[in-house]
């Protein structure tokens, strides 16, 4: 019987178990598939407090871990595969092996949508991106493209504009899906242009080891032309991973629904973190915040205080 398991690592998870392993609760950490989550594929952060000169972000996860892992946190790497929250105690699964726990913190994170394409993955971090926020910076004075034409679109081209010196929206049809007013926003800024009714097919500089352009289909026409570039940001949304607590946790478009200003979720002793239950800020900071605060509710909740 474990006192708590943390399901998923990265910066919600991991500060989850260096708060509950100083507070003497000898959590049990399931790294996942991906130890270290999305930053693992981002290269160089900058934004976050206490690196001055930014850090990669592989380095930044292993301190993570390694930190950790000096309070006392035991970690495992595989892959939660079922669980049962409803029961008593709480019972989490990692292939046939079982494990149970007096309370359980769900941290399992975010995976942005991706377009498919082989070199996509190859460039991811090289150019390629799914975060204006974390990534603008280094495209000062550059051409970029983002792809999408949601609210999230609009506002990754509009943060864009601050840094690029031409911003290329990419949308599959004629009409774009964004609110009014993030559509006003966009279509009113001189460095945005719109590209309708195409898709991307490729992207070049593979060889390259960096985003020098892509290959567009319009979808009307089939023509295909060659549109150079810096960089690539796909903005068609994020898919939490939640699937497992599916019709156990409360959950909104995949998202866990947590009590306001707290972690807490519908079932008692179950508490969610980081982009699994952020749709909004979904930054490694915003996470780690989040982990913080799961933990000393989880361990409010042991002691049965509850604050």
């Amino acid at each position: 019987m474990e006192n708590l398991i943390i399901i998923g690592s990265g910066p919600a998870g991991y500060t989850a178990a260096i708060y509950a392993a100083r507070a003497n609760l000898e959590p049990v950490l399931f790294e996942g598939e991906q130890p270290g989550g999305q930053l693992m594929t981002t290269t160089d952060v900058e934004n976050y407090p206490g690196f001055a000169k930014g850090i990669l972000g592989p380095e930044m996860m292993q301190i993570f871990r390694e930190q950790a892992a000096r309070f006392g946190t035991r970690s495992i790497s595989k892959m939660v595969t079922k669980v049962d929250l409803k029961s008593a105690p709480l019972a989490v699964w990692a292939g046939e092996e079982k494990y149970e726990a007096k309370s359980v913190i769900v941290s399992t994170g975010a995976s942005a949508k991706r377009l498919g394409l082989e070199s996509e993955k190859k460039l991811y971090g090289k150019g390629v991106s799914a975060c204006a926020t974390c990534d603008g910076f280094f495209f000062k004075n550059k051409t970029v493209v983002v792809v999408g034409g949601g609210d999230a679109a609009m506002e990754e081209s509009t943060f864009l504009t601050r840094f690029a010196s031409k911003v290329y929206v990419i949308h599959r049809s004629d009409t774009l899906r964004a609110s009014k007013i993030m559509q006003e926003r966009a279509t009113g800024n001189p460095k945005i242009e719109f590209i309708w009714n195409t898709e991307v097919k490729d992207i070049f500089g593979v060889e390259e080891g960096r985003v020098t352009g892509i290959l567009l289909h319009d979808n009307k026409t089939g023509e295909e032309k060659r549109l150079d570039c810096d960089g690539l940001f796909s903005a068609i949304g994020h898919e939490p991973n939640t699937k497992i607590f599916e019709g156990q946790l409360d959950l909104v478009r995949g998202y866990i629904i947590t009590e306001p200003g707290k972690t807490a979720t519908n079932i008692s002793g179950v508490f969610a973190a980081g982009d699994c239950a952020d749709f909004r800020y979904r930054q490694a900071v915003t996470a780690a915040g989040t982990g913080c605060m799961a933990a000393l509710e989880a361990q409010w909740y042991l002691e049965g205080s509850g604050r």
